[in-house]
């Protein structure tokens, strides 16, 4: 399927489409449906509203997100109101409370757009990536003083990220969001976000759970080597799912134990998977061998797509699409920088970032 190269708008006529989209406005019915007593207040819409423009503009705080809409006559318009920034809180603390409503909306888009882009899901990209806490990352209290004890953001821990162009890599304060993207249309399929220190291999099923339950056929789940480990290839194979990891260099590996099998007429030839039977076929070169041919069990050594074939080269070389899906959601839709505390908190800012693009996928 081809990429759609027409940029997706950001204008007051987009934030339009999202409030009259069919999700939105459920998640606006529902939200409405909890104001039964007190002030009334500003109304659901105009609330939902800020929160879109809040992810669509890339705008970090409610601050500058109130400021711009009193300075923005389109927006305006599109809203039917400019809210104050305590009303803004205030609806925040609302949607943490009535977190279900988002979460409803969030399953319907992700199954609208498995109905509407074909190929959806059925190879992801998985892996998770740094965000840091809107809190004092310092270790240590003072420069070869005790370490710190308390901190801001409590719900935060230590993590390590990898280097980059632009940084070192090393321990960093905050938490991670773990995502998986397709790699045919870059858009998510399931995200989860959880502290700094818990490990990716953990999440990677959770997120594949996630993406059946929404009806998407995942085929193939490509990692970094940083997931190659025994149990995570079991839970993909009884998934349904082919795990594409690259290798680690462990004694086994050293020792050439992943290797296909050599005789005396050469190396042993891939011949195809079952499976039902867990197993990947290999023959002889030249049939010479007897028995010519053997079943060898599935392993974080011998995968059903065997690494030295051309279609696991060729679906491990997708890899790239998560990187570049984290890359736009943090620099283009606002995921960082956080300017909030607490998991509860900084879940809520990715979901309704990550589901603003993903409406705004649909509508454009």
């Amino acid at each position: 399927m081809a990429k759609a190269k027409v940029p997706v708008p950001r204008d007051a006529e987009a934030i339009t489409l999202l409030l009259d989209s069919p999700e939105i406005a459920g998640l606006i019915t529902d939200l409405e449906a909890t104001r039964w007593t007190g002030r009334p207040g500003y109304p659901v819409r105009v609330m939902v509203g800020m929160a879109l423009i809040k992810s669509v503009y890339a705008l970090p705080t409610w601050t500058r997100t109130v400021r711009l809409v009193a300075e923005h006559e389109a927006l305006q318009r599109a809203l039917g109101a400019v809210p104050s920034i305590h009303a803004c809180y205030r609806f925040t603390a609302k949607m943490l409370r009535h977190s279900d409503a988002l979460d409803a909306c969030v399953e319907a888009v992700l199954v609208r757009v498995a109905d509407t882009l074909p190929g959806y899901g059925e190879i992801v990209a998985i892996d998770g990536s740094d965000l840091p806490a809107y809190a004092n990352g310092q270790k240590y209290v003072s420069r070869g003083g005790k370490l710190r004890k308390r901190f801001s953001d409590p719900d935060a821990s230590w993590g390590h990220r990898s280097s980059i162009s632009t940084r070192s890599g090393g321990g960093y304060y905050g938490y991670k969001v773990h995502a998986a993207v397709c790699t045919t249309t870059g858009l998510p399929v399931a995200w989860q976000v959880e502290s700094a220190n818990t490990s990716e291999t953990l999440i990677a099923p959770s997120l594949l759970d996630a993406a059946q339950a929404r009806r998407i056929d995942v085929r193939y789940a490509v990692m970094d080597r940083g997931y190659d480990v025994n149990r995570l290839y079991a839970d993909c194979e009884n998934r349904g799912v082919r795990p594409i990891i690259a290798l680690r260099k462990t004694e086994a590996v050293k020792q050439g134990k992943h290797l296909p099998r050599e005789c005396e007429h050469g190396t042993w030839n891939f011949a195809g998977s079952d499976a039902k039977r867990g197993a990947s076929k290999w023959r002889c070169p030249t049939g010479g061998c007897t028995p010519a041919s053997e079943w060898v069990k599935h392993d974080r050594l011998h995968p059903l797509v065997p690494r030295t074939t051309d279609r696991f080269k060729a679906l491990y070389h997708q890899r790239g699409a998560v990187e570049r899906e984290f890359g736009r959601l943090k620099h283009e839709w606002a995921l960082l920088p956080l300017r909030v505390r607490g998991l509860a908190k900084v879940r809520l800012h990715a979901d309704l970032t990550i589901v603003s693009k993903l409406a705004l996928a649909l509508a454009a």
